[in-house]
């Protein structure tokens, strides 16, 4: 029963002291182990996040590919490059919130137990050593209880010894007789002694085994309690911290698959027709070339004019023939100004951008001029706060930049009239007297080396100024732009009919007049240029804009003809 509560006797408590203080020492060392397990973890979704944040910038288009954002599945793309953005955002706080709230209060966690757990044995240690002290005195008081009674013995037969020789003298008896009563007397002193210090020892020894030890013991067991319970604790938020982010993290998942269900493959493959088509027309066959013969070759299908050059035979021996629009090969040096490189619905489209951000730049011109001028005006009112004439080179030098941009828009405003002026488009049947009539009807333009003037009627293309052509009207240019035969061409089936919803003149080579509500036949449908063939009888045929007629379409032709909106690129 004493054992259980003492622990047992003072060398079992010795050995389970030192035990002690060997499985706390460990388990302070398992705190510092895991403390570092967390650390490391904290670094891997670190650098977990750094590398989907690198893999992610990486992948980032380009301004060179910021045209890609037409296409539904390229912002798709980009939207799931955005979602993994706030995705490693997510294991960054991850990491943070592992060092504030597991790494940090384990590091400051495990200095105070160091701390209390040094103070516990320190007072353990310190009892031990006043029990030791007690022991060692009650061994030495009994030591001397020991020899004083033995001394005493010794003195007392030595008395007695003398006291019975009758040869021995009185004094010599007298005075043994004093020394064993002293010796009695000192073995008395050291019995009184040794008996205190007895009691004190067995006081001290009781008070050591059954107060003070296992206060100390009860202490460092709440201790390591406390340190396990605050791994119990450290374990829960670990898993706690993941926990947190999954629905940010499932936030971001959802948002990948909703882009990914927002993919268009439909719209996408408009874009591309948008994107590509050219403007250009198909040409026509290509004759066998008897050169036992004059070499002949038939006229496009869609050429607009029926005139023959003169002096062909005279160009084709120089070689200088011109070049099918789909085996046009891409100018590999610098792009022109003007766009000319590009099929025309290209061209008009970067025509147009081109001038929206030249526009942009006066409109940021013109703010800065009317904030510079209330400035002036307001250092004028007022001359304390400024000098008037200070703003006024500010003012001439964005002056210049309208003017320059002014210029520079005038000039990409022109470009982009004659292509539009080339491509007529759907509109008001009232203003179907477009600016390629009036355009036609003047003076033929300067050649200016554009593509449009490379353009011939009949769809091919040339990268030979000395043969591009300057007017579609006057039949003298016409001439030098036409390398094709009408005369041979074959005739084309009819696809459908139509109805003329106005009267048209067709002044023009190419074209044909018709009256309102004639009806004719359809042999070639608008390719995007708002012009349509269509055809009277065997001998009249030619082109009317798309607007001035109703077309109805037979139900295969308009499976055969779906396609043929898609005008090749010329990098096709």
């Amino acid at each position: 029963m004493v054992e259980e509560k003492m622990g047992g006797c003072w060398s079992q408590t010795k050995d389970q002291f030192d035990n002690l203080e060997k499985h706390t020492q460990w388990g302070i060392d398992f705190v510092e182990k895991y403390t570092k397990f967390v650390k490391e973890r904290s670094e891997i979704e670190l650098n977990y996040a750094r590398q989907i944040r690198n893999l992610s910038k990486k992948y980032q288009p380009k301004k060179k590919e910021e045209d890609d954002n037409k296409y539904t599945w390229c912002r798709a793309f980009h939207s799931t490059l955005n979602e993994l953005n706030d995705y490693a955002g997510q294991h960054e706080l991850i990491a943070e919130n592992m060092t504030s709230q597991i790494i940090a209060e384990l590091m400051r966690y495990a200095q105070e137990i160091k701390t209390e757990r040094k103070a516990h044995f320190h007072d353990g240690r310190k009892a031990q050593q006043q029990v030791e002290a007690s022991w060692k005195q009650l061994e030495s008081c009994k030591r001397k209880f020991e020899r004083d009674c033995k001394e005493a013995d010794r003195a007392q037969q030595y008395f007695e010894k003398l006291d019975a020789d009758i040869n021995v003298t009185k004094a010599d008896v007298e005075k043994a007789r004093q020394q064993a009563q002293m010796r009695h007397q000192m073995a008395s002193d050291s019995k009184n002694e040794y008996s205190s210090c007895l009691q004190k020892f067995n006081q001290e020894q009781n008070e050591h085994y059954y107060t003070i030890i296992p206060n100390i013991f009860q202490k460092i067991q709440a201790m390591e309690e406390k340190r396990i319970e605050r791994m119990g604790e450290s374990l829960k938020t670990f898993a706690e911290v993941d926990r947190q982010i999954l629905p940010i993290i499932g936030k971001c998942l959802d948002g990948i698959t909703q882009v990914a269900e927002s993919i268009e493959p439909k719209n996408d493959s408009s874009q591309v027709i948008e994107s590509y088509k050219s403007g250009f027309e198909p040409p026509g066959d290509v004759e066998f070339e008897d050169y036992g013969q004059a070499m002949k070759r038939t006229v496009s299908e869609t050429s607009l004019t029926n005139s023959r050059s003169d002096n062909k035979a005279d160009r084709s021996s120089k070689g200088k023939s011109k070049t099918l629009w789909p085996f046009i090969k891409k100018n590999k040096g610098s792009n022109p100004e003007d766009f000319s490189h590009l099929p025309p619905e290209q061209r008009r489209k970067k025509l147009q951008a081109k001038i929206d951000d030249i526009n942009k730049d006066i409109q940021k011109e013109m703010d800065q001029r009317d904030a510079l001028t209330k400035m002036k005006e307001v250092y004028v009112k007022n001359p304390q706060m400024g000098d008037p004439n200070s703003v006024d080179p500010r003012l001439a030098e964005i002056a210049h930049n309208i003017e320059k941009l002014q210029a520079e828009a005038q000039k990409f405003e022109g470009w982009l009239a004659e292509v539009e002026g080339r491509m007529p488009v759907k509109s008001d049947p009232l203003k179907r007297t477009s600016v390629l009539y009036e355009t036609q009807n003047s003076t033929p333009p300067t050649n200016n080396n554009c593509a449009q003037d490379r353009e011939s009627p009949d769809g091919s293309y040339t990268e030979e100024p000395s043969s591009e052509v300057q007017s579609k009207v006057q039949p003298e240019t016409a001439e030098s732009g036409d390398e094709f035969d009408d005369a041979d061409e074959e005739m084309l089936p009819t696809i459908g009919t139509c109805k003329a919803l106005y009267p048209f003149e067709g002044a023009n080579e190419g074209t044909i007049s018709v009256v309102e509500g004639e009806l004719l036949y359809v042999i070639e449908e608008d390719k995007g240029d708002g012009w349509t063939r269509i055809r009277r009888n065997e001998e009249e045929e030619g082109y009317v804009p798309t607007s001035y007629v109703e077309v109805f379409l037979d139900s295969n032709a308009k499976d055969v003809f779906s396609w043929r909106r898609v005008f090749l690129s010329e990098d096709s």
